[in-house]
């Protein structure tokens, strides 16, 4: 069973759907619980909503790892990586870096 917080998640996604935060807070739930390919799909909403989302891109990458599809991984995180720099965050960009080198 659904635990109350994913139920919770899942609501305020059904309710704002078009809200990339529901969706990436969903995922990141997911995520955390090892649940790779449900993790993708809310993530690539969050992603589909916000395509300029840096974190929601770095847990996609995450859990497309996790889900054993590393191609997929690699290119999301490329991208996440680039996005990252072109919002000044190279402190992020370096914790994509090791990522893609564990790749």
């Amino acid at each position: 069973m659904d635990s109350e917080r994913e139920a919770q998640f899942r609501k305020l996604a059904a309710d704002h759907p078009t809200s990339p935060m529901v969706h990436f807070s969903l995922g990141k739930l997911l995520l955390d619980e090892r649940r790779y390919a449900e993790a993708v799909e809310s993530l690539r909403a969050a992603v589909r909503l916000q395509p300029d989302y840096a974190a929601a891109l770095v847990a996609l990458g995450d859990a497309l790892i996790g889900g054993g599809r590393r191609d997929e991984a690699r290119q999301v995180l490329e991208g996440a990586r680039a996005t990252a720099l072109g919002q000044n965050h190279p402190s992020l960009a370096e914790e994509i870096d090791e990522r893609l080198a564990d790749l």
